[in-house]
Order: C-alpha cells, then sequence, then structure tokens
C-alpha cells in the first residue's frame, strides 16, 4: 500500500474491469476513472487502510474480512444511483469470494480535500465557548455550530429518507420492542458490575428503558447508518456529506445489514455532541467552571440538530421521543464500560448522560 508504482495497478484494475487470480475489480456505472493519479497512505489511526490518489478519489482497503457485501458499498452504491448529494460518489471497488459468498475488499470514492470533518468543526467550536469571557452567551462566541447542527438534522433526515427509498423497510412490533428492551437491561446490569460507578445512575436508565417497554404500538424500521458521529460527517462548500456506512466492524455482517429504527443514529449523533462538548475537560484545570457551559453547548446544538431533523422530514414524534431517550441512554451504557476499560478519563463523559433530559 505504500509503493505508489504498485498500487497504480488497483486504478487500471478498476477502470478495466479485470480479474486475475480469484480478484475482481469492478468500475461503477458510468464513472471514468483517471488512472494517472499517484497515492499516498492516510496516517490517521482507522480499522480499515486508506489511500489518496491525489485529489480525485480515496480508496478503503478493509483488512477485517467478512463474507458478503460491505454495506458500505451496497448503500453508497444505492445512494449515488438515486442521485444523493449527500454521500461521496462510488467509482469501483474489488471483491473476491470468500466462503461461497462474494466478499468486498476495497471500495474507490469521491475523495473530498475541501471538506471539513464534523468533529473538529464542532471541537473548533467548543474551543471558542471556553475561550470566551464566562458571562459570554454561547450564541455569541465565535465559532458558534448551531446552524451547522440544524443542517446537519436536515442532511441526516434526508439519507433516511434515501434509504428509506432505496431498501425494504419494516416495524417492529411491540413484543420484539420488549425483547429489545430486555436486552438493554442485561446490559445495564452487566455494565453496572464491570464499572460500580453507573450503579447511581442505573435508575435513570431502567425508567427509561420501562418507558420503552411500555410502547403498544409498532415501530418503523429500515436501513441506517448504524454508527453515526461527528466523525462520520464531512461538511464541503455545499452541504453536509455522511461516510462510513460500513456499521460497527466488530459485529456481525448479518446485524450491521438488518433493518434498525432510524432512532439509533440519531441517538448517535446526540452522544457525540456531549463528547465534542466534554472530552476538553478531562484534565482540564478549569472543569468544574466549564461544566455549565458543557452543557449549554450540548443542549443548544442538540436541540438544533433535533429541529433540523424534523424540518428534513424526520420522524420524533409522540413515543418517539421514549425510544430515543432509551436509546441514548443504551449508548452510554457501552461507552461507560468502553472508557472505563480504555480511557479512565473520559469516563465523566457518558455518566453525564443520565443527569440529563
Amino acid at each position: 500500500m505504500h509503493d505508489a508504482s504498485l498500487t497504480c495497478h488497483l486504478l487500471h484494475g478498476m477502470d478495466d474491469d479485470r480479474r486475475a487470480n480469484g480478484v475482481a475489480f469492478h468500475s461503477a456505472p458510468h464513472a471514468a476513472i483517471d488512472t494517472s493519479q499517484r497515492s499516498l497512505v492516510l496516517t490517521a489511526e482507522q480499522s480499515n487502510t486508506s489511500l489518496v490518489y491525489g485529489d480525485a478519489y480515496i480508496f478503503k482497503l478493509f483488512r477485517q474480512l467478512n463474507p458478503g457485501v460491505n454495506p458500505e458499498l451496497e448503500i453508497v452504491s444505492a445512494l449515488a444511483e438515486a442521485g444523493s448529494t449527500h454521500v461521496a460518489r462510488p467509482y469501483g471497488w474489488m471483491d473476491t469470494e470468500l466462503d461461497g459468498e462474494p466478499t468486498t475488499l476495497a471500495i474507490l470514492q469521491e475523495y473530498l480535500p475541501n471538506a471539513n470533518d464534523g468533529w473538529t468543526m464542532a471541537l473548533t467550536s467548543v474551543r471558542d465557548l471556553y475561550a470566551s469571557p464566562g458571562e459570554m452567551p454561547a450564541e455569541d462566541a465565535g465559532g458558534d455550530f448551531v446552524a451547522e447542527a440544524c443542517r446537519l438534522g436536515e442532511a441526516t433526515a434526508q439519507v433516511h429518507r434515501e434509504l428509506a427509498e432505496a431498501f425494504p423497510t419494516g416495524t417492529i412490533e411491540p413484543p420484539e420492542i420488549k425483547r429489545m428492551t430486555e436486552r438493554f437491561r442485561r446490559r445495564l446490569e452487566k455494565a453496572v458490575a464491570e464499572v460500580p460507578a453507573l450503579a447511581e445512575h442505573a435508575d435513570v436508565a431502567a425508567q427509561a428503558f420501562d418507558r420503552m417497554a411500555d410502547i403498544e404500538h409498532e415501530i418503523p424500521v429500515q436501513r441506517v447508518h448504524g454508527d453515526y458521529h461527528l466523525g462520520q460527517v464531512m461538511r464541503t462548500t455545499a452541504d453536509w456529506v455522511v461516510l462510513d456506512f460500513e456499521g460497527e466492524p466488530g459485529q456481525p455482517l448479518s446485524e450491521r445489514r438488518a433493518p434498525d429504527s432510524p432512532l439509533r443514529d440519531v441517538a448517535g449523533m446526540l452522544r457525540s455532541f456531549d463528547y465534542a462538548a466534554r472530552h476538553l475537560l478531562a484534565g482540564h484545570p478549569g472543569a468544574d467552571e466549564l461544566e455549565g457551559r458543557a452543557r449549554e453547548w450540548s443542549a443548544r446544538n442538540k436541540s438544533a440538530f433535533l429541529a433540523g431533523y424534523s424540518q428534513g422530514g424526520g420522524r420524533i414524534r409522540g413515543d418517539d421521543a421514549i425510544l430515543l431517550r432509551a436509546l441514548e441512554l443504551s449508548k452510554a451504557v457501552y461507552e461507560v464500560v468502553y472508557e472505563a476499560r480504555n480511557r479512565p478519563s473520559w469516563l465523566p463523559i457518558p455518566l453525564a448522560a443520565f443527569g440529563e433530559e
């Protein structure tokens, strides 16, 4: 991957739809690939290896293979074919046969050289707020993110609508909702046993799960992103673009492709706003004084995102708010365990979720 004299053959292979030694190269419909571009390996830590070809393409090689078509290729291809403006255009891909199934090895997509990722933009806004005088309203601090959070909510709703049009949809009946709630409860019990600091907050999550179990009507489900947060979105000069539809790499492919409530993506983004607001407080000498500002930033941007999601046609009404709250806290329970195992200094971030409404 680090030898540009070799990686040029990847572009040629996709452009020519080659097949060799069990590996098939494919070009996307109507895609013209510029094979003169030279590659550079991205150094950012991630679960895949990515090459950037000039300012034109990004080539993502999947290091962990699961038999079957990768959801990233499946979803981006379908949305691009439908004319979506919120995905990076696919140009080609590679696959092979694994356990008797066509299995995605890599995907070539449009590179967005002048775009900014949502996480970096949000952190810039938070830093500006923390550096402003304490009496200054958040909306007057430099780099306010609220307008972008609203636009991101609209883009998210549009992507969900496009996913519902491109793939089959369905519903979850009340008995399945109750089974889902039981899984949330078991996860909470295991988390409390592993992380004692969660015990004093467990009742908040348990009550949210109880309200979810009482939902007595069906819930719509569809294809979703599955691992949605500020690091998965890029702001171009025109709009927000959503990346990495492959879901959580550690989960089985069947689970990543299964229909789910779109509110799971919404919950993931809301948790990401909390992380953006608070992760700079870890080890900060003025953390106690800035906690109120963190809550304010998170609340304002969550509200703006939800408003944009509703304006874009996303559904959050009635019992949807109950389901969303349960999904948020279930995600926070997972985060508590993760931070306790990997970044103990960040543990206060997910614990703060249980004190918010």
